[in-house]
């Protein structure tokens, strides 16, 4: 018999929100028990995701003190947050709380940053406010999550989209030791990346057709990098970040680069990726440079490579929605629940999106 879990999206109306509810929608486990939004409550959820109204054509968002209610005592939960960074982690607590009252069995995968680092002085310090509830980064894992390969917690910190295409590319060179701790990253996201309010930075006149750097070497994705690679590699490491903002809507190109300790050929490169994501169905080593469109809209991370001996090139592309996000925590989620890694995630990317 499948297994059916009983499942909750929470800040369900941003773009990773509804990206989550869209997957789930086809996922053989994962049910929709509950999409939580406070500002959009008792809503359709068609109205503020139209191309979901095949998918959900009954269903409303509830308020985040009422998303248990429909959920019978002693039921598997699988918990989504995508709640903003800040907000995530007291919510989270209140939902914990609450499934021990309802004896819930209960895995949560957290897309915001609040429990991607296990030093709350850490967190404090890069984002500039209290944590919401220090005393839960314990029960908190976070990697990608080709690079964890058992996990010691119930519950996870999924890393940021920026970070998940930089780990990806970065964490088999310096498992190697083949090259030098510095890293140079440039990476260029659409403007899905900077969430559904409109900003400056994201209206379409200003981000149409223009390009242009942002916090270089001061994003806050740099000191999450170092640490999630040098957890995954056993070796200390220095990024220097310069992300960009990109004329499109969603995708994430990231150029790596970095010099070999000793000269290095094109096929010693591939060999150490090859076997590095020989069992990893997500992730695609290709001969070409990597191209978003052969991503977008899947949870595919393609890998390219150049060297001229001594530098070193890695790209990585991915869709920051999905394999940056909402689909990178499914793939968690199916992994703390013991499914297929790849269940729900098989679609192929549209190609012309």
């Amino acid at each position: 018999m499948k297994k059916s879990i009983q499942t909750v999206v929470i800040g369900a109306n941003g773009y990773v929100g509804g990206e989550l509810l869209r997957l789930i929608a086809s996922h053989p486990n994962f049910k929709l028990a509950a999409a939580v939004s406070n500002s959009c409550n008792g809503q359709p959820i068609s109205k503020t995701f139209g191309h979901l109204s095949q998918a959900y054509p009954d269903n409303n968002f509830v308020s985040r003190d009422e998303w248990m209610k429909n959920i019978e005592d002693g039921s598997d939960v699988a918990l989504f947050s995508a709640a903003p960074h800040g907000a995530s982690a007291q919510t989270l607590a209140a939902a914990i709380e609450i499934a021990k009252k309802k004896k819930f069995n209960l895995h949560i995968v957290d897309s915001s940053a609040d429990f991607r680092f296990s030093e709350r002085s850490t967190w404090e310090r890069i984002y500039g406010n209290s944590h919401g509830a220090p005393e839960l980064l314990s029960n908190f894992s976070c990697a990608v999550p080709e690079h964890l390969e058992n996990i010691s917690t119930d519950h996870v910190g999924h890393p940021g989209c920026f970070a998940t295409a930089c780990l990806l590319a970065i964490v088999p060179l310096l498992k190697s030791e083949l090259v030098e701790s510095d890293i140079f990253i440039s990476g260029i996201t659409g403007s899905s990346g900077s969430g559904r309010n409109p900003q400056a930075g994201t209206h379409h006149p200003e981000r149409n057709s223009n390009v242009y750097a942002y916090n270089p070497l001061l994003h806050r994705h740099s000191p999450e990098i170092e640490t999630l690679a040098s957890m995954a590699s056993g070796q200390k490491t220095k990024v220097h970040f310069v992300p960009h903002s990109g004329p499109f809507a969603r995708g994430i190109h990231a150029t790596i680069q970095t010099k070999a300790i000793k000269s290095l050929d094109k096929k010693q490169l591939f060999g150490i990726y090859l076997d590095a994501y020989e069992n990893s169905p997500f992730i695609e080593i290709v001969d070409k440079t990597p191209k978003l469109k052969n991503v977008v809209a899947s949870n595919m991370c393609h890998i390219g490579i150049a060297t001229n001996g001594n530098s070193i090139v890695i790209m990585s592309v991915i869709d920051n929605l999905i394999k940056g996000a909402a689909g990178g925590s499914i793939q968690w989620m199916n992994r703390l629940w013991n499914l297929p890694e790849t269940a729900g995630l098989t679609a192929s990317a549209p190609g012309w999106i």
